[in-house]
């Protein structure tokens, strides 16, 4: 593993880029899901960043490092909805066009939004690679310029900055919670606390239906799981990414599965008690918190929740009945 790629000086480049154009997202606490998680439980409320979530980190920074000329022709990508919209935003502040090819099952809270921004959406596909696939050969026809959910070091290094941030608001944390899909922002925790704070102590979550980097983490390299459904439907990945997963094997000190109720119920939780409003992948870190946290007992902990376009439609199943 290089890791000069992702060196302090790499990941302050970044968040220099990200100055103004990025917000920095607050850190809020609950007492009652401190209490209920048994530890100092801090959230980091990256469904406040620009889009909704974290991928507005990653997408503009690697849409600043294009060459012109390849900027100039327009960008494309593939993604469930959070990195959709994250390019689609970031195309536009460059003036330039984006082309997103989307699910079929895709929210429509991310479908619209996503084509709010401008973007040019395509449809295709259940899995990220059936996507990715697609994606290829359009930007092959079209000549557009590829900006990957997060299979490019520039991706990591946006992503990153949510760490930098974290120290600054919370500098006596230990223990940060990351959702894990595709491992963009699993990696690019791991790569900024190893360059700024080695002692932290990583941990990705993820849906245990859909446990790819569980299993690739116990084995030693990438596994793929069969396609099964999930209520975050940004964690369905099928494998972890080639360019995170050597990033966060190296470094994690583990993966965390939560069941579909613990996400709904981290997710009810988030809204009735903190007033914060997560996305079913947004909350599977505060699921970890909440009911695998034996080893956080009495710890500073981070959860990051990492976006907030949630379906109104789950919403309304998790409010309590008048």
């Amino acid at each position: 593993m290089d890791w000069h790629i992702y060196d302090r000086e790499a990941f302050e480049k970044a968040r220099r880029i990200l100055e103004g154009k990025a917000h920095k997202t607050p850190t809020l606490r609950c007492g009652t899901l401190s209490r209920l998680a048994g530890c100092d439980l801090a959230l980091k409320c990256e469904n406040l960043q620009r889009g909704g979530a974290f991928k507005f980190r990653g997408a503009y920074h690697m849409l600043s490092t294009l060459e012109e000329a390849d900027r100039a022709r327009g960008v494309i990508t593939y993604s469930s909805g959070n990195h959709a919209q994250a390019v689609a935003l970031a195309a536009r502040l460059f003036s330039t066009r984006a082309v997103v090819v989307m699910p079929t099952d895709a929210s429509g809270v991310k479908l619209a939004a996503t084509r709010g921004y401008g973007a040019e959406i395509l449809r295709h596909g259940l899995t990220p690679q059936e996507r990715m696939a697609f994606a290829g050969r359009v930007a092959a026809e079209r000549n557009l310029a590829m900006v990957p959910p997060y299979e490019d070091p520039r991706i990591l290094l946006g992503q990153g900055t949510v760490l930098m941030e974290i120290l600054e608001q919370e500098p006596r944390a230990e223990v940060v919670l990351v959702p894990a899909g595709g491992g963009g922002l699993l990696a690019g925790i791991c790569a900024a606390a190893r360059a700024f704070r080695p002692e932290m102590e990583v941990y990705g979550v993820e849906p245990a239906v859909a446990d790819d980097w569980a299993r690739s983490i116990e084995a030693g390299g990438i596994r793929s799981i069969p396609a099964a459904p999930t209520v975050a439907d940004g964690l369905r990945s099928l494998e972890p990414g080639r360019v995170p997963f050597p990033v966060v094997h190296e470094f994690t000190r583990g993966i965390i599965r939560v069941a579909e109720e613990e996400i709904l119920a981290a997710m009810g939780l988030l809204l009735t008690r903190a007033k914060v409003v997560a996305e079913p992948s947004g909350a599977v870190s505060v699921a970890g918190a909440l009911f695998h946290g034996e080893t956080f007992r009495g710890r500073r902990v981070v959860a990051v929740v990492s976006g907030g376009n949630v379906d109104p439609g789950i919403l309304a199943r998790l409010m309590p009945d008048p």
